[in-house]
């Protein structure tokens, strides 16, 4: 098993009381497997992205595991983690076409990022310049500022710098956000090539598009106000959906083909539930057409049928 997360609890700062924005999350990731992120916004997913990296200053770590391949990552001690960072597990941050420093070179940043793990930047040049290759990028992107860069080629170099030490595991967080539709097809095909060749063992590729995640995810985790709603293989998700927000979440997509005049888009009535004081029971209650009294007590994640895990009263084996 490649990563291992059991019960995590990460909550933010504020000055009204901590934001529990990721409470009680557990679920596995074998090896070689990419696994999608989905959710609407401010339902824990880059919460719980950045937190398997320790990229935040706001976050308190509350409670919970994290494994991966078999150790401990201490992602409560922001100095421990340093020697797993980009080693063991990278990250592609969201607004990555933002994460370079605008005063220092594409090449002065790898550089740095390297010496920073104790490992030669003349060593890997190579190794460097062959996956700037890969992704479609020259060589002379090295001496460029990153103001010289578009932005699909500022996010094929941060792919590139993140991913320059193999690590185990590589979290993209909202890679494709910013990106026309074809940039978010060619980005969606180098992240399955970067895992069939070793460059990262298994990958979380987060995002609101279920349509970027069906095309490379091979599980789809569906998450709602801090907890997991469900998770199956992307093909069970898109087309067999049991849980009611999972279906509300596809319902809410236009098929191709259908005109609006035939029918009109569906979307979700209320909002969610503040994380500041969450109600009890499942969080989805409110706005869920399938609500009944035992709602008030929280649903544990359960196994209805191989690989398919929801938490939801209404739903049954």
């Amino acid at each position: 098993m490649s990563l291992a997360v059991d019960d995590l609890r990460v909550y933010y700062r504020s000055l009204r009381g901590d934001v529990r924005a990721l409470d009680g999350v557990s679920f596995e990731i074998g090896d070689g497997e990419i696994l999608g992120l989905a959710g609407e916004s401010g339902c824990g997913k880059s919460t719980l992205a950045k937190s398997l990296v320790r990229l935040d200053a706001r976050m308190k770590y509350v409670a919970g595991h994290v494994k991966l391949d078999d150790a401990e990552l201490p992602i409560w001690d922001d100095s421990k983690m340093n020697r797993f960072r980009f080693a063991e597990v990278s990250i592609v941050p969201q607004y990555a076409m933002s994460a370079l420093n605008p005063t220092r070179k594409v090449g002065d940043v790898a550089h740095d990022l390297l010496a920073a793990r104790g490992v030669r930047y003349r060593e890997i040049l190579p190794e460097l310049k062959r996956r700037l290759d890969l992704v479609g990028l020259s060589h002379e992107v090295l001496g460029m500022f990153p103001i010289e860069l578009s932005g699909g080629m500022k996010q094929r170099a941060v792919m590139v710098i993140s991913t320059l030490l193999d690590p185990s595991l590589l979290i993209a967080d909202e890679v494709t956000s910013a990106l026309d539709v074809s940039s978010q097809r060619a980005l969606a095909g180098m992240l399955l090539e970067f895992r069939e060749r070793g460059f990262v063992k298994s990958m979380i590729v987060v995002t609101h598009d279920l349509a970027v995640l069906y095309q490379i995810a091979d599980t789809i985790m569906v998450m709602y106000a801090g907890r997991l709603a469900e998770k199956a293989p992307a093909e069970t998700i898109v087309t067999r959906p049991r849980h009611p927000y999972t279906k509300a979440l596809i319902g809410s997509l236009p098929k191709v083909g259908v005109r609006m005049e035939d029918e009109r888009l569906k979307g979700i009535p209320g909002g969610p539930p503040s994380l500041l004081d969450p109600p009890s029971g499942c969080r989805f209650r409110g706005r869920c057409p399938l609500a009944h009294d035992r709602c008030a007590e929280q649903p544990p994640l359960v196994q209805i049928e191989p690989g398919h895990h929801v938490a939801c009263w209404a739903v049954e084996p």
